[in-house]
């Protein structure tokens, strides 16, 4: 296959999976009335009607199937076989096995926690996903992870499942973030020559991209936690599997690409531990609710952090090609500036403000 046959299955493979989603994605939604996976409205919620969830299934089938017609397009450019993809097809059926039942059923946190652990187990121990060592620039060549690369990949991969969750708070936020995330991931496999990495982004883009017609303010269906856990399954899984076994430099990749939803799960750790409640408390605090407290409508809240992870994933483009002495200066400005914006919106609280504080201050006569 030439490399413009290939880039055309490509997006052959994202369009098929755009155009079953949109088809797909009316049939969830009356499922799911029928099956009683609905979104009540109550005082976190933006919403005012009774809406169905669950859409991340139409998601979910829209790359299962794009995936399965597709893959063998690939095989006589990729040293793979059908039954290595297992595992991520596995985990991800877990994934949305887990997802329905908490949109359905109202799950407890205890067995979601269990399911996410369950699907990241697949992959690590049935796929090989693992991260062993890193390399150190200036104090240590190589940084071995020994026992503890299983449980710090397990770790990364649910952390990345929970931060798009708890994103999911407005029309077309989760899958929009999701979709900027992937394009990266994507964009950074082509230049890398990893071609399945592209293959799987470019299906999942496709299908949120069908799924965001109907999800996009105002919604008719929402992804519900099937759509949002599934997301950040494989945006956890692809970007560990584009940048593992790396310099420290690459692995901060990933983190840089998903910079708005881990920042919001960080922040929103750090509000609650700032205000002496449980992590897990659920608050109407986060990122979107902070824009919006600001006088944003909720189409430009979710426009404005549309944005911000543009940014994020133009900037871990950039970091990839930088220098060491470039990447370090890079990320610290980012640090400096995700701290800054946090302080200005009151994403911790409105008293929290030490950067600001110490600015003003060294500006005093």
């Amino acid at each position: 296959m030439s490399f413009l046959m290939l880039i055309g299955a490509l997006l052959v493979s994202l369009l098929v999976s755009f155009l079953l989603s949109i088809f797909l994605t009316p049939f969830v939604g009356k499922l799911a009335f029928k099956l009683g996976a609905t979104d009540k409205p109550n005082e976190r919620k933006v919403h005012s009607k009774v809406m169905p969830r669950m859409g991340g299934l139409a998601i979910f089938l829209s790359f299962f199937i794009t995936f399965l017609l597709f893959m063998n397009d690939f095989w006589e450019q990729l040293p793979l076989d059908f039954w290595e993809q297992l595992p991520l097809l596995v985990g991800a059926l877990v994934i949305i096995l887990i997802g329905m039942a908490d949109d359905i059923f109202e799950l407890r946190a205890a067995p979601k926690f269990l399911g996410q652990v369950l699907a990241a187990l697949i992959i690590v121990l049935w796929g090989g996903l693992e991260v062993k060592f890193i390399n150190l620039p200036f104090f240590i060549d190589t940084l071995e992870f020994g026992v503890l690369s299983i449980p710090i990949t397990i770790l990364w991969i649910v952390s990345i499942i929970n931060a798009i969750n708890l994103i999911d708070g407005l029309d077309g936020l989760a899958g929009g973030v999701s979709t900027i995330a992937l394009v990266t991931i994507a964009t950074m496999a082509l230049i890398k020559g990893d071609l399945f990495v592209a293959m799987v982004a470019l299906i999942v883009i496709g299908s949120t991209l069908g799924f965001l017609k109907y999800n996009f303010h105002p919604a008719k269906i929402f992804m519900g936690d099937t759509g949002a856990l599934f997301l950040g399954y494989i945006i956890a899984v692809l970007s560990l599997q584009g940048f593992k076994n790396v310099t420290m430099i690459s692995l901060i990749v990933p983190i840089i690409i998903l910079g708005v939803p881990i920042s919001d799960t960080f922040f929103a750790i750090i509000r609650r531990v700032v205000n002496k409640q449980p992590i897990s408390a659920a608050d109407k605090s986060h990122l979107h609710h902070c824009l919006i407290n600001l006088g944003f409508t909720h189409k430009q809240t979710v426009l404005l952090i549309y944005a911000l992870a543009a940014c994020f994933g133009l900037a871990a483009i950039i970091f990839q090609f930088a220098t060491v002495w470039g990447a370090l200066i890079l990320v610290t400005g980012l640090l400096l500036i995700i701290e800054i914006f946090v302080e200005k919106i009151g994403l911790v609280n409105s008293n929290y403000q030490p950067l600001l504080k110490m600015l003003n201050f060294k500006n005093k006569p």
